[in-house]
């Protein structure tokens, strides 16, 4: 059975070409959705060229992707910046529907596994979305489109020039039946010993076998990285002798993965269709962990192979889909110290552990027109989630017998699994022509992670974690007036049984948050060469109970890296020859640094100009002028180990592009 799924998902690369109808796809039909989303188009990501995925989705209320140095980030959607071992489970990241990674074996730095820089767009869902995604649609799913197969022969080049000994070249080459694209960039660092070079190759292909249609993707990237550390002291990214040096020169993040689908259609008739989508995955990581003071290497992998299997019935007023999502892993984890750092962090191994993980995930959406102007839209899941745990070192504590409180404790070989419902009900209502409102009522999960199951320490033998959970209730208005399009949401999520690391060190999971807020964007037009755009975040993130991250009580306090305010705006002017220049004004608003809100980032404001000139048809130069004013500001701030720490954020940055292409 493992044989003839890899071969099937294989198949489309060794050759069988017809002509087929063009194949899109997504995640889901948005509009069937009845949840708040946005979309950075390709036309967008062509003019912003983002160096990071952050620059991407800047614009987007709600979301915030906290870079770090290099490709590294952190994310947060309608959320903190959330931090910890598996706090990264909270967010699903996708690409044609198809998770990146294994529900379980989530990574921190995950987005920079995928081709946004020529993506054919990047999609947000916010809030819980399980019953339709599964597993760890909590907060929300950033979802990348593939570039699709063109329709006849395109290609396109470009290269790229920028600060720090910054270099960027792309290509793109595809006909009706195949397409191949990707990039290289190199990058010097604007930090000492703080340099990458990047890789990403897509391949496609479609054809037809029988009546069945098919699509297959190969997506393949590589990281090779310098990683520039936190810059500790009060103000540190202000002071321009310590913006430039890097407490970490040693530190370092190799990263490659590979992943292959082939997406399977049979259309019954008008009203009835299969879809069956083999896929495979491959990962591997090793890093220094320069965020703690003892600096581990780590070196984690992992091996998928799943099967997404669903079949549609679109007819009359009741619409319906089932499915079921299947999936096994076989993930790994070594961490190793080269020399002790004190009694309680002693050299050597201190973790080494194998999980084979399954899930079983069977689910129903339904789309149901209840009347002229109103549809109910509904969904079901049943997760079950597995991991067979087998630890490869003694079981118990890494350090020596006599020594109390050790910093690593490797659990006894284990089965552990979770079993999870996720519904979602929701009603929308046409109430004008181009004018509709929705609301919404939904539960988000996501498991404990294999990370804080089995990487334990100070004495902790076994972690009985709880999933998380996330009850969600979100309301929204969207239409276009007089040529202005808006979008106005309100949202109330009560998050319980949180995971976290407590004061003693203990992964525990009796956290209580909540989380409200209000996210607006508008877009319009002036005249016929003039465009704007406008988006607003306010939220409020809390502790709801008091935790074991400090000794004072933090209930009723702000959750640590939330900001209550997110803007941006965008004035633009374009031509129909494709001339374009635009400018966006983005703020960040302040933001407590601890959970006892004892001190706050000010937050900033940046403005960052845009431009792209047609030669003719085929050549086009491109011009970004990032943080035009040059302003001193941090990427993320916190405190940690008792010291104030920032990722500094670029100074003035001019990068210029040149590129081509060619059609028939």
């Amino acid at each position: 059975m493992r044989s003839a799924l890899i071969f099937i998902t294989f198949l489309p690369f060794y050759g069988f070409t017809n002509e087929v109808e063009r194949i899109s796809v997504t995640a889901q039909a948005q509009d069937d959705l009845a949840v708040s989303h946005n979309s950075v188009k390709q036309q967008t990501l062509q003019l912003l060229r983002p160096v990071h995925i952050s620059e991407a989705l800047a614009s987007q209320p709600g979301v915030w992707i906290s870079r770090g140095n290099g490709q590294e980030h952190l994310t947060a959607i309608r959320s903190p910046v959330l931090t910890g071992a598996g706090a990264c489970g909270a967010f699903l990241v996708s690409e044609d529907g198809i998770p990146i990674r294994a529900s379980g074996f989530c990574n921190a730095n995950q987005l920079f596994e995928l081709n946004s820089e020529q993506a054919q767009a990047i999609e947000v869902f916010k809030g819980p979305g399980s019953s339709w995604f599964g597993a760890n649609a909590q907060h929300g799913i950033i979802n990348l489109v593939s570039r699709p197969i063109p329709q006849s022969f395109e290609a396109q080049t470009s290269l790229e020039t920028g600060p720090n000994q910054y270099r960027r070249g792309s290509f793109a080459l595809g006909n009706e039946h195949a397409i191949a694209y990707g990039n290289v960039a190199d990058d010097g660092g604007y930090q000492q010993s703080s340099g990458y070079s990047q890789y990403k190759l897509n391949l496609a292909s479609q054809g037809q076998l029988g009546n069945w249609q098919w699509l297959g993707r190969l997506a393949m990237t590589k990281l090779d990285q310098q990683t520039a550390g936190y810059v500790s002291g009060l103000d540190a990214y202000r002071d321009e002798t310590l913006r430039r040096q890097n407490p970490n020169p040693e530190a370092y993040r190799n990263a490659e993965a590979i992943r292959m689908s082939s997406r399977f259609t049979l259309a019954l008739d008008e009203d009835r269709q299969w879809q069956i989508t083999p896929y495979l995955r491959w990962q591997q990581m090793d890093f220094l962990q320069h965020y703690v003071p003892w600096q581990a290497q780590e070196q984690n992998g992992q091996r998928s192979l799943g099967l997404q299997a669903q079949y549609s019935h679109a007819a009359g007023a009741l619409n319906w889909l089932a499915g079921v999502d299947l999936e096994l892993t076989d993930g790994d984890l070594q961490e190793y110290q080269a020399q002790p750092f004190s009694p309680a962090i002693p050299a050597g191994l201190h973790y080494d552990y194998h999980v084979i993980a399954t899930t079983l995930s069977p689910f129903i959406n339904i789309n149901w027109h209840l009347a002229k102007n109103w549809r109910l839209i509904a969904g079901l899941r049943y997760d079950k989630q597995q991991y067979d745990y087998r630890n490869h070192l003694p079981d118990g504590d890494a350090c020596a017998e006599d020594i109390a409180n050790c910093r690593f404790v490797r659990p006894t070989s284990q089965t552990v699994s979770y079993p999870q419902w996720s519904p979602s009900v929701a009603l929308q209502y046409q109430w004008a022509p181009g004018h509709q409102w929705y609301t919404r009522a939904s539960r988000g999960y996501r498991a404990p992670q294999a990370t804080e199951l089995f990487r334990l320490q100070n004495g902790q033998r076994l972690a009985e974690l709880d999933s998380e959970q996330l009850s969600s209730l979100e309301s929204g208005v969207k239409g276009n007036w007089q040529g202005i399009s808006y979008n106005l949401d309100l949202y109330w999520m009560d998050k319980r049984q949180v995971i976290f690391q407590d004061t003693e060190r203990q992964n525990v999971s009796n956290g209580h948050t909540r989380h409200r807020g209000l996210e607006l964007t508008l877009q319009g037009e002036i005249g016929q060469s003039w465009y704007w755009q406008g988006s607003a975040s306010l939220a409020r993130h809390t502790y709801h109970n008091q935790l074991k991250l400090a000794k004072d009580n933090i209930r009723g306090n702000h959750m640590d890296t939330a900001p209550s305010q997110q803007f941006s705006a965008i004035l633009g002017w374009q031509t129909d020859s494709g001339n374009k220049l635009e400018l966006q004004w983005q703020h960040m608003g302040s933001y407590y640094l601890d959970p006892q809100n004892s001190a706050s980032y000010p937050g900033h404001s940046l403005l960052h100009l845009r431009a792209q000139y047609a030669l003719n048809q085929r050549w086009q130069l491109g011009m970004r002028l990032q943080n035009l004013t040059n302003r001193d500001y941090a990427e993320r701030a916190d405190i940690g180990f008792g010291q104030y720490r920032y990722f500094i954020g670029l100074p003035r940055s001019l990068y210029l592009s040149v590129s081509a292409n060619w059609s028939s």
